[in-house]
């Protein structure tokens, strides 16, 4: 296989010492370069969906934080597809190019506004493609079936941003994010361009794939379906095209980016994933949370708080018992926060309940997913009224108390590539209970910040509940692990140092001529 990404770009593999650790696999990073302001290397953000408009997940919180952070490096801007959501809430946006059609992806207008704090974003104006009713991928009838024309769009127009679509700005380097941005190098590179791109994998689960005859529709070169290229088992990889054809590839915790390098973790991208690491192009970078995950400050809570003001921990304690109906206690209150989804382990939640219960505890659960746990969990409610507290949908105000009034968080998943309920949990000193992979593995220090078990299965959970009744009843060592889940530093700023120095590696020796060191 030829080594991706080197057909359209040179990638300097010398690493150069810094005083930070590298970030997980192949070489250290570069330096993080500092220019003067208005020679800053200008960094396109490109993603399907973006936390201050649309969020179904992890990746909406991201695009909402990260390129802030990135900001105190780089000329930032985000381009996100002009969702009905979008469109709305920018009210005036202004036109600042007409993109061309390609092949059967439709042309589109380009708009842009600026966030309150300043923030540009780019946003693709087509109605035809993205003014309906559901979630940025579909609706109650399932995916809309033209996902792969709507985020070819998404792709191309990343792609045309860095070959000077706006007059105005152009990216010296293309930030993507999962498969519905992940196209956009491989367009670069069938035009020959040298535009760096790194792009990010948030779940490799989700992977953007389309039956044979859409690469005629996308106007992809026939000889690019093969395996060495956009061809997965018969099908067009949106996913695998970004794995191939990226400068750089990361993914959102070190333990993640090992795990999907093995068969057992890689989706079938295993082989693509270990070349790529081989080549010191796959790093694990560790997502962070925003500011406003903070007790002490957040306007939500019942009564706010900070480490070692356990009265305020009680009181939001109280006010969720009374929220999902729950009994007066003194045991310890265990929450879910999550999709109620098989990956996040709900079924072994639901069997380690009993010993919760058993052992003088309660649980309350905030989520919606499957119809069959939604179900179930509302069994169990009923079945131990006063005991067991469901809510069935989501909203961050009531998480966010939950947070703040739960003793412990249960997260089982089965594989979490980051996760950052765990992390709004430690902020809020409720000390998370999670199976040992992913970012899980990276964020929770067992009975220390937390509590882990090393096998998905009830037996794991149950024997890690147990060990959290027991700190539960020891108030001295049971407040000094909340006092240090709360202390550690979950925010952006050491990840976007670490995006800097990987995007310095992306350019090699190709940095723009313009930039002057300041």
């Amino acid at each position: 296989m030829p080594t991706p990404g080197l057909d359209h770009e040179t990638v300097s593999q010398t690493p150069i010492e810094i005083g930070r650790p590298p970030v997980s696999g192949g070489n250290a990073p570069v330096a993080v370069p500092t220019y003067r302001t208005s020679l800053a290397p200008r960094v396109l953000f490109a993603t399907p969906e973006m936390a201050d408009f649309v969020k179904t997940g992890g990746l909406g919180e991201v695009a909402g934080a990260l390129p802030r952070a990135l900001r105190k490096h780089h000329d930032v801007r985000v381009l996100i597809p002009g969702y009905r959501q979008v469109v709305e809430s920018c009210g005036d946006i202004a036109v600042v190019a007409h993109l061309p059609g390609f092949a059967d992806v439709p042309p589109c207008n380009l708009g842009f506004v600026e966030t309150a704090d300043g923030l540009g974003i780019y946003i693709l104006l087509s109605a035809d493609l993205y003014d309906r009713d559901g979630s940025p991928y579909g609706n109650a009838a399932g995916d809309f079936h033209d996902n792969d024309l709507r985020f070819a769009r998404l792709s191309l127009a990343a792609a045309e941003l860095a070959r000077g679509a706006d007059p105005a700005w152009s990216a010296d380097l293309l930030h993507l994010n999962d498969w519905q941005t992940a196209l956009a190098p491989a367009y670069l590179a069938w035009r020959g361009a040298r535009t760096p791109s790194v792009l990010t994998i948030h779940n490799l689960a989700y992977q953007g794939l389309f039956p044979r005859e859409t690469v005629h529709r996308l106007g992809l070169p026939e000889d690019a379906f093969r395996v060495d290229g956009v061809e997965f088992y018969g099908q067009l990889s949106f996913l695998k095209a970004g794995l191939y054809y990226a400068s750089q590839v990361t993914t959102v915790s070190e333990t993640y980016a090992r795990e999907i390098t093995t068969p057992e973790s890689g989706c079938g991208m295993d082989g693509l994933l270990r070349t790529r690491a081989a080549q010191g192009q796959l790093a694990g970078i560790l997502n962070g949370i925003d500011e406003s995950w903070d007790p002490r400050v957040d306007p939500h809570l019942a009564a706010r708080f900070e480490a070692g003001d356990w009265k305020g921990k009680s009181a939001n304690a109280e006010a969720v018992r009374q929220g999902f109906g729950l009994a007066v206690s003194r045991g310890p209150l265990f929450a879910i926060v999550s999709r109620l989804v098989h990956q996040k382990g709900i079924d072994l939640s639901l069997d380690a309940a009993r010993t919760i219960l058993s052992e003088g505890g309660q649980l309350v659960v905030m989520g919606q997913g499957e119809g069959h746990f939604e179900e179930a969990l509302r069994g169990l409610a009923e079945r131990n009224p006063g005991q067991v507290g469901v809510h069935i949908g989501f909203s961050e105000e009531n998480a966010r108390r939950v947070f703040a009034g739960s003793d412990f968080l249960l997260m089982p998943s089965r594989f979490e590539p980051c996760g950052l309920a765990q992390l709004y949990a430690q902020r809020f000193g409720s000390l998370p209970i999670v199976h040992r992979t992913g970012g899980l593995a990276d964020t929770v220090e067992d009975e220390v910040t937390g509590f882990s078990f090393g096998e998905a299965s009830v037996g794991g959970l149950t024997q890690a509940v147990r060990r959290a009744i027991d700190a539960f009843g020891r108030k001295k060592r049971l407040n000094a692990m909340r006092h240090t889940a709360m202390s550690r530093d979950r925010g952006w700023n050491g990840a976007a140092l670490d995006y800097s120095a990987l995007y310095a590696r992306a350019f090699g020796n190709n940095a723009p001529r313009r930039w002057q060191a300041a």
